[in-house]
């Protein structure tokens, strides 16, 4: 750690921890109702659950993303951060809306908008605390003594998801006019814009770990944001079509998502590539696994498995079926939760000068969360495909398909109760070691 300021990033990390135990809750709620034992129903809903689900998962990846910032940015442009003090009163009001949400969302207290639940008060709050955060990296960027194109890109990806925000704010009456742009936020935020923070935080961490040239890593970033904004864009109009657009949206969008396999294979390879010339041999393996698994595993998840169902012929029948979960999860999973883990990874040993590297517990950690997320990825796909067939080909009606496909979820928890170990045992790590202390910034990197 080379600035005492960095060590903000630790508190935001923690809140992260502590919402994805969370988001663990309510998903074995879910899948348990799944499987008709809804036995919470009076207290937790189904459709409870799963806006609380859903809403913690972008919650928990934004704490993630500010804590990385927050580490990040101080040693790239080689400065403090402006305001320590501002930066952890922007922690307690983002913990603060994530509390007052999910606990609205229990007294039906939410606007009612799949993905964009939270209630509009709130919405001016979120604003209010990602403009600050954001006012805190630009100056910190402005006064500082450098400027890489790896803090830029991370900086561009901060600041497009934060304008990305607004279009969900805005009111319709016409339910087209609102889904229209309600997909500004929901698909251009995790195909757009959140892929040049996950770049950003990937080219940071390849520099450090591998050794490799900052210019030869930076010139595949441009690559990367090329690819994404090429894709992302006209790729959300696959969306289009089902809430009452033109059909050419259904061709437009199907096309350039299966466009975006490109940007993530483009990852995948420049991050295979630049461990393989890396001269610096890193003694934080753990931290390069949950690299290069980022990278191999996003483009399985959000590119091959995105690619499997967005092609126009096969999206018509799989479209808001549990084959959508299945390519959610593991992109989800692939993209963004494990760059989150390996900056974290990454940074806690730099932050406390403890070097807890590659224990048992780490590696354990890494295997059984991957394998489980696997296996739940395949159980969402054997369930989802029986449900294109039975619902939408043979005509059965909803609840009597999701009666038959019970079994996939009783294999879709025990993978998931995999998974949620191996995230246990993640969380027993970063509580082991302990908070950063001022004795870290003399351990050099």
């Amino acid at each position: 750690m080379k600035y005492q300021s960095q060590k903000v990033a630790y508190w935001f990390f923690a809140l992260s921890m502590l919402l994805l135990a969370l988001q663990l809750i309510y998903g074995f709620i879910m899948g348990f109702a799944h499987m008709g034992y809804d036995v919470l129903h009076d207290f937790i809903p189904f459709n409870t659950a799963r806006a609380v689900h859903t809403n913690l998962l972008v919650v928990w990846l934004l704490s993630g993303f500010m804590g990385a910032a927050y580490y990040i940015i101080p040693e790239e442009a080689q400065h403090e951060l402006v305001s320590v003090k501002l930066a952890y009163i922007q922690l307690i009001t983002l913990a603060l809306v994530g509390v007052v949400a999910i606990v609205g969302f229990h007294f039906n207290y939410w606007e009612g908008r799949k993905f964009l639940e939270i209630p509009r008060p709130l919405d001016y709050l979120v604003v209010v605390n990602v403009l600050t955060f954001l006012g805190i990296i630009i100056a910190t960027l402005y006064k500082g003594k450098q400027r890489t194109t790896t803090s830029l890109v991370l900086t561009m990806g901060l600041l497009f998801a934060a304008l990305l925000y607004l279009p969900g704010m805005i009111w319709f009456d016409n339910q087209t006019m609102d889904s229209f742009f309600r997909w500004w936020v929901v698909h251009l935020w995790v195909e757009g814009v959140w892929e040049l923070i996950m770049g950003g935080i990937l080219a940071f961490l390849l520099i450090k770990i591998t050794g490799v040239d900052r210019e030869v890593i930076e010139k595949w970033l441009y690559v990367i944001v090329g690819l994404t904004f090429i894709s992302g864009i006209l790729g959300t109009g696959h969306h289009y079509y089902y809430i009452g657009a033109g059909k050419v949206w259904l061709i437009v969008g199907g096309v350039f998502s299966a466009l975006e396999p490109l940007a993530f294979l483009a990852m995948a390879l420049f991050t295979v590539s630049m461990y393989r010339k890396g001269e610096k041999k890193h003694p934080n393996k753990m931290a390069l696994n949950w690299t290069l698994g980022t990278a191999i595993v996003s483009f399985v998840g959000a590119g091959l498995l995105g690619l499997a169902h967005t092609l126009p012929s096969v999206n018509m029948y799989t479209h808001g079926t549990l084959v959508t979960a299945m390519h959610g999860h593991l992109a989800f999973w692939g993209a963004y939760a494990m760059i989150v883990f390996a900056i974290i990874v990454y940074a806690m040993p730099n932050m406390t000068g403890r070097k807890f590297y590659d224990s048992n517990r780490g590696q354990l950690a890494f295997w059984l969360s991957n394998i489980g997320m696997v296996g739940m990825t395949v159980a969402f796909g054997v369930a989802g495909v029986a449900q294109v067939y039975m619902e939408r080909i043979m005509g059965l009606e909803f609840g009597v398909v999701q009666d038959e496909i019970k079994v996939h979820f009783l294999i879709l928890v025990l993978c998931a109760t995999m998974f949620t170990v191996g995230i246990a045992l993640f969380m027993y790590e970063f509580i082991k070691y302990g908070r950063p202390t001022d004795e870290a910034l003399e351990i050099e990197q």
